[in-house]
């Protein structure tokens, strides 16, 4: 029987020297690289790819959450937005008028627009505009402030133009407001404290003479009865007032307001009813007998 001895095995066991293991490492390295030529580009394409599929797929999850969440949240924007449009709290649950004395509540609700029950969608946003439409709509209004507070209520603040008096017209007393403003009410019996105003033939003259009398402080106004327009050739602009002391007074309309200051310190220096002439200077003089 013959042996062959195995001469590679025998090349194996023995250790290598440095030197052959780096010939050896090279040699290895240069295999790879050739069976790396032999691959096709597209079979490492496909493995970068494949490579890449994981995270695409995370961020194409991601994306599906992202797009679910704002879906939902607009889904329950518009059912929270609808439950509270039908619900009270959309709605004026309390509208609070300050400042009002001639006209009552209703009267400026209706005026501005603003009333209990309305959206409050009528009033955020529309405060001046509903200020200016109060003004329009009713001539008594001076000033008129819309705020709108808390959840669902409204204030309304006003400042009325003070009554100046009465206009006498077919029996029929209807007032005259400090704008010069004739109101289109009437009233059987004008009240006390405003003077009446007569025999006035155009209506400049009369809003002339009303401004000045709105000039006058109120215990001034609320001591003249009567104002009666008397013109004359000299002063055509003269006025003839019968007061409630008993006294009465001619003066100028255009000087009126300036003149009918000095009256009480007049009328206190009287014995005598009479007359206070106001027109030039200020004197005055008993009544005849």
């Amino acid at each position: 029987m013959k042996f062959r001895l195995n001469r590679q095995e025998s090349k194996q066991q023995r250790s290598l020297t440095p030197w052959e293991q780096y010939q050896e490492q090279a040699k290895q390295k240069r295999r790879q690289q050739q069976r790396q030529a032999r691959t096709p580009k597209w079979f490492h394409q496909a493995k970068r790819i494949g490579d890449k599929l994981p995270r695409l797929k995370h961020q194409r999850n991601r994306q599906l959450v992202r797009r679910l969440a704002i879906l939902l949240t607009s889904f329950t924007v518009v059912i929270l937005a609808m439950v509270y449009l039908v619900s009270p709290l959309s709605h004026l649950q309390r509208v609070r008028v300050t400042g009002a004395h001639a006209l009552s509540v209703h009267q400026i609700q209706t005026a501005t627009g603003v009333l209990p029950g309305d959206s409050i969608f009528n009033v955020m946003g529309h405060e001046k505009k509903l200020q200016q439409q109060a003004l329009q709509r009713n001539s008594r209004l001076k000033k008129v402030t819309v705020q709108f507070h808390l959840l669902n209520h409204a204030t309304i603040r006003v400042r009325e133009y003070v009554t100046a008096g009465y206009v006498m017209r077919q029996n029929r007393y209807y007032e005259v407001l400090e704008n010069g403003i004739v109101s289109q009410q009437s009233v059987s019996q004008p009240k006390s404290g405003t003077p009446v105003y007569g025999q006035f033939k155009t209506t400049k003259r009369l809003h002339r003479m009303i401004l000045q009398y709105a000039k006058l402080d109120s215990d001034i106004k609320s001591s003249i009865s009567e104002i009666q327009d008397s013109p004359t050739k000299s002063n055509p602009d003269r006025v003839h007032l019968f007061m409630n002391d008993g006294n009465e007074v001619y003066a100028s309309i255009p000087s009126f307001a300036k003149k009918m200051a000095y009256y009480p310190s007049i009328a206190a220096k009287m014995q005598q009813k009479g007359v206070v002439n106001l027109e030039v200077g200020a004197y005055s003089y008993a009544f005849k007998k």
